[in-house]
């Protein structure tokens, strides 16, 4: 084994030698090294004393081994072949590189003796020469992954249903008779192991749907990835039944009705999280299609920022949150980040002396200290009626997850006149729709102005890549719609907009950190109309769309294409996703 030059000095002295620590903190830090039983390099970063690149650079200076940030897809899957996963994730060492019978080797840590003994074995054993590289134990995470390949994962399973399948043929659901085998047999682990793996990929690629959907030939599985369908994976169409059927059993729906829709919901522990799904199949001609909505109660608030809500948007959101009622409605299509907008804005009410509680469909993300209910209308228990009950519950803030119908909207009303803030979502096109909605849901002019606040319009738009988006001058045509609609824009927005002789975009370009598409998360897309002394006016007279428009302008309000073009010019997204999302039909 090759011998290590370490330095005697521990990474804790070396923190103290570069006076990021005291001698005190390091007699402390040592003493819960010894004590823990963990390693240093452990006990430093849970402290949060360095970043985790300063300590390994630190490390690798230590060791006289050089540190390497390695991109997991630059690894292929035959290098990482040439070391057993068990190995690789116990003593915390991976293959790099291969060339002939010569190895680069990642290490987490070199300095551990049974690592070094370990992999001298497994070079002894399988007659290969290796070299050590030191690496992070977040890169380590990430290549990790590398091994459980969704194609790699799915094929093994199918080996292991290729006998079963070989002397039963699945090409129907099974005659009342012999329901209870067919169950048995999607109960089983090839099957289940085929569900688990596209489940666990879809979170670990941070999927929002999975489409699971029969074609002539073969079994397509596509993943909803930043608002677009890819296809990820397909399988022998001979195992769609039993694939259906086994997502059926765990969504507690009847595996043996193909003729109408079904809804249903599960939980599952994935990546060492509780992911929720919720479940819908629906028949086709050939066959059922079955999608999967990802839903992560854990997820992390998201701030006003990150969502893309700034400047005049961000201050409208301001002023109707300083009021103590009233109602704040998102509105938009599925999938438009309502939902994550109305979460944001509960987050800012989130204290110990309020009173929060939601009424959803379902509960998508779990909130610390709010007190959130998921209706089930097949028992009675609506929007409506769930509104009902809360009201008797002392509430301060209150989130209806949509209004939906005439009696949900009366109820809204009155919860916001009585002194209460109602957050919920409306299902229109854009911001102006909301008070001609409201009103053809039964609710009287006179009663809008003292109880909406604010109505919020938005889409989701694609984000271009940090790590490849390219900036380059606009050709004329792009420059020439760019400058067509800043000459709309509000005066006092367009004042802010600072712009050179020649006009620059950013464009996307692909890289390995974004799988080649050019883009990584979304941004929304937002219009926000206020509720001033010349709405209320207006509303009074049951106003078109257009009336309301004028209003809109002269308030200042973006709409959603001229907020796309906002972000075009920061440099956040293309102008081709503005005219994708934006466009008016």
């Amino acid at each position: 084994m090759d011998s290590l030059f370490v330095d005697s000095m521990s990474l804790v002295q070396q923190l103290v030698k570069k006076k990021i620590i005291d001698k005190n903190r390091a007699t402390a830090l040592e003493y819960e090294i010894k004590s823990s039983g963990q390693k240093e390099e452990e006990i430093i970063l849970e402290k949060k004393i360095v970043s985790e690149d300063f300590l390994f650079g630190l490390k690798g200076e230590q060791l006289k081994i050089p540190l390497k940030v390695v991109v997991p897809d630059e690894v292929p899957l035959n290098v990482l072949e040439s070391m057993p996963e068990e190995s690789a994730k116990y003593y915390r060492m991976i293959p790099l590189f291969k060339k002939d019978n010569y190895l680069e080797i990642g290490m987490v840590y070199p300095d551990d003796l049974k690592a070094r003994e370990a992999l001298e074995f497994l070079s002894h054993q399988s007659n290969f020469n290796y070299s050590i590289l030191l690496i992070t134990p977040t890169n380590f995470g990430e290549l990790l992954k590398k091994y459980r390949s969704l194609k790699k994962e799915v094929s093994l399973a199918l080996e292991e249903l290729k006998t079963e399948l070989a002397t039963e043929e699945i090409k129907a659901v099974p005659t009342k008779g012999r329901m209870a085998e067919f169950e048995r047999m999607v109960e089983e682990a090839p099957i289940s192991k085929v569900v688990a793996v596209i489940l666990r990929h879809a979170v670990d690629g941070n999927a929002s749907d999975i489409h699971i959907e029969p074609t002539r030939e073969r079994l397509q599985v596509r993943f909803r990835l930043d608002g677009i369908l890819h296809p990820s994976l397909f399988l022998p169409l001979r195992v769609h039944q039993a694939v259906v059927a086994r997502i059926k059993i765990i969504s507690n729906l009847k595996i043996d009705e193909t003729r109408v829709p079904q809804d249903g919901r599960f939980s599952a522990a994935v990546t060492g999280r509780n992911i929720d799904f919720r479940v819908s199949t629906f028949p086709t001609t050939l066959g059922e299609k079955v999608v999967m909505r990802v839903l992560d109660p854990g997820q992390r608030k998201v701030s006003f920022e990150e969502l893309g809500i700034t400047g005049r948007n961000l201050k409208a959101i301001e002023n109707a949150l300083e009021k103590s009622y009233g109602m704040i409605l998102s509105t938009g299509p599925t999938g438009s980040g309502k939902t994550t907008t109305l979460y944001s804005i509960l987050g800012l009410f989130n204290k110990e002396e309020e009173n929060i509680m939601t009424l959803e469909d379902p509960v998508e993300y779990f909130i610390e200290g709010v007190n959130q209910s998921q209706v089930k209308p097949e028992i009675g228990y609506t929007f409506a009626s769930g509104l009902r009950y809360m009201l008797r519950q002392d509430p301060d803030i209150i989130m209806v997850g949509e209004i939906r119908d005439e009696e949900t909207a009366s109820l809204s009303i009155h919860a916001a006149l009585t002194g209460h803030i109602l957050l919920s979502s409306l299902h229109t096109s854009n911001a102006l729709g909301v008070v001609p909605r409201l009103i053809d849901m039964g609710v009287q002019p006179f009663l809008i102005p003292p109880t909406l606040s604010l109505a919020i319009a938005q889409r989701l738009a694609r984000k271009l890549c940090p790590h490849c988006k390219k900036r380059q001058k606009a050709n004329q045509e792009v420059k020439s719609l760019i400058l067509k609609e800043i000459d709309n824009f509000p005066a006092v927005i367009k004042k802010t907009i600072k712009l050179d002789k020649t006009l620059y975009v950013c464009e996307p370009v692909g890289c390995k950190k974004c799988n080649n598409i050019g883009y990584s998360g979304r941004i929304g897309f937002f219009e926000i109309l206020e509720m001033t002394p010349q709405l209320s006016e207006l509303i009074l007279t049951r106003p078109s769309e257009g009336e309301i428009l004028k209003e809109a302008q002269r308030q200042g309000m973006v709409t959603m294409k001229q907020d796309g073009i906002l972000k075009v010019l920061e440099g956040a997204t293309s102008l081709e996703e503005v005219l994708r999302v934006a466009e008016e039909k």
